[in-house]
């Protein structure tokens, strides 16, 4: 176990609170702490592991945060034994999303609502536990649009919890994709934790779409506009004319440089959905 973690001190105005969580998700934070200033700004202390230098997760962060001028960087620095563990239990309650799925920690294993699909996921791993907005908005798609049988692409995986639903919801070939090599192994135990059969799964490294020559039936999307725009290009090569994606990690005021995204790449809306702030789109090619 690392010896220490890095953090990195967010501030925006209130009102970007719910940003500050997802630059901190999107970034694979480890953790964070929440503060409201006096001033009226917000703060956040997002922590990343040690596996990494400091400019690796400061240049993550400052990517990120191109959509959003007035979210500065106040501080960074270093932490000694951050007793995690302690914190986590505290902090992921059963958490009911949608209609029919419950997402938990594996210590909560067995208290699960009975009639709701229990996804076990390791909390504080990577972006994608359930517990953010944007998350929640792609399983309520899925409980709609995953049907068995299918295939499925997944993305930018974080967690693997879409993946992980889609799969327990019956999906024949599911392809799971991350960017960053290092989550990939915390990935395969949240598989692992969930019971999934792994000949299912095709999880790997890649960057967006970039040398993905399979077709899915449904394309899972989870990450910001900026890549989210840089890979809409691919998409209807993926999904084919009866396929759909789901595209979520949006805040509301982005919607309409989306909508105008998708119809300059072949495709229209069928549906959206709002968590809060957050806003997702499912799309099909036009027909």
């Amino acid at each position: 176990m690392d010896s220490f973690w890095w953090y990195v001190t967010l501030s925006a105005e209130r009102e970007l609170d719910d940003v500050l969580f997802s630059l901190a998700d999107n970034t694979e934070s480890i953790g964070t702490e929440f503060d409201e200033l006096a001033s009226g700004r917000v703060m956040l202390r997002a922590y990343y592991r040690s596996n990494e230098p400091l400019e690796h997760w400061k240049n993550k962060l400052l990517d990120a945060m191109k959509e959003f001028p007035t979210v500065k960087i106040e501080d960074f620095g270093k932490l000694e034994n951050q007793p995690w563990n302690v914190q986590a239990e505290e902090a992921f309650p059963p958490l009911n999303v949608g209609e029919n799925i419950v997402v938990l920690a594996p210590w909560h294993k067995g208290t699960e609502e009975a009639g709701r699909m229990p996804l076990y996921i390791n909390p504080g791993c990577a972006f994608g536990t359930g517990y953010h907005e944007s998350t929640q908005i792609v399983l309520r798609f899925m409980e709609e649009y995953a049907k068995p049988g299918m295939t499925t692409a997944d993305i930018g995986t974080g967690s693997g919890i879409l993946t992980i639903y889609a799969v327990k919801k019956g999906a024949a070939k599911s392809y799971a994709r991350d960017i960053d090599p290092a989550v990939i192994d915390e990935v395969r135990k949240n598989f692992e934790l969930n019971g999934l059969d792994l000949n299912k799964i095709d999880l790997a490294t890649g960057d967006l779409l970039k040398g993905f020559d399979h077709t899915a039936d449904l394309l899972l999307a989870n990450i910001l506009i900026e890549p989210l725009s840089t890979m809409i290009r691919d998409v209807p090569a993926v999904i084919g004319k009866n396929g759909t994606a789901i595209f979520s990690g949006m805040v509301e005021n982005e919607r309409e440089r989306f909508l105008k995204i998708l119809d300059e790449n072949g495709l229209v809306p069928i549906a959206e959905k709002r968590e809060g702030d957050w806003w997702g789109v499912a799309a099909k090619i036009k027909a």
